[in-house]
């Protein structure tokens, strides 16, 4: 795949996209509209399936005081009662004294307000740049490239990139897919992942993007 093949791999893996259903993260900005909603989703995810962090951001955000999820709940909560609400998200004891920090953190350095950059929501405990930068995509709709497990896996088997880490990947594609893109790309590529281009034996036949693979495409 190179450059140039980029709009018509995209027009491909958005009818993918649309056929399945949306990542979990985009799920909650449908039904919240928040980007704080956003980024606790985001932290919740990070090694979790789907469907497990579903259930947690389920019963987390229904200790809901007003009509959405907001900081001032997770202050009210204690570590151990957002550790029973989120288990058996994966690393649930890290991730729930993240969480019971960030109101904290967000007020002292930032006045209470989510920024809106992807170095500024990397100051938040248990923010790295994925978490970051997909809460800017999805949760402020701003360009940002979200590079997990999926985007880096896919983008080096399409020959896209040639990277060994998923920060190389973000900023070679921060260099080379056009701007227009960076929103949907994660979205697009993690549901193929998830249903398709999956890290062992990848279901190649039938492949509505396998004409872009080179022939020696995995990584």
């Amino acid at each position: 795949m190179t450059v140039k093949d980029i709009p018509a791999v995209d027009r491909l893996l958005k009818k993918e996209f649309v056929a399945h259903q949306a990542p979990i993260i985009e799920l909650i900005e449908a039904q919240t509209h928040d980007p704080f909603c956003v980024l606790v989703g985001t932290i919740l995810s990070a090694r979790t399936k789907d469907a497990c962090t579903t259930g947690a951001v389920r019963r987390l955000f229904a200790e809901k005081a007003g009509e959405v999820f907001a900081p001032a709940d997770l202050e009210r909560l204690t570590v151990k009662k957002i550790e029973k609400l989120i288990f058996p998200v994966g690393f649930f004891r890290d991730k729930a004294r993240h969480l019971k920090e960030l109101p904290k953190v967000l007020r002292e350095k930032f006045g209470g307000v989510l920024p809106k950059t992807v170095e500024e929501l990397c100051e938040l405990p248990g923010v790295g740049r994925k978490t970051a930068n997909l809460t800017v995509a999805v949760g402020f709709d701003l360009p940002a490239i979200c590079v997990d497990v999926h985007v880096h896996r896919i983008c080096n088997r399409l020959g896209l990139v040639k990277t060994k880490t998923p920060f190389e990947t973000e900023m070679a594609l921060r260099a080379t897919l056009p701007v227009k893109y960076w929103k949907t790309w994660n979205s697009h590529l993690v549901s193929f992942g998830q249903t398709r281009c999956a890290p062992l034996r990848p279901k190649c036949e039938g492949c509505p993007i396998s004409r872009f693979c080179p022939p020696t495409g995995s990584i």
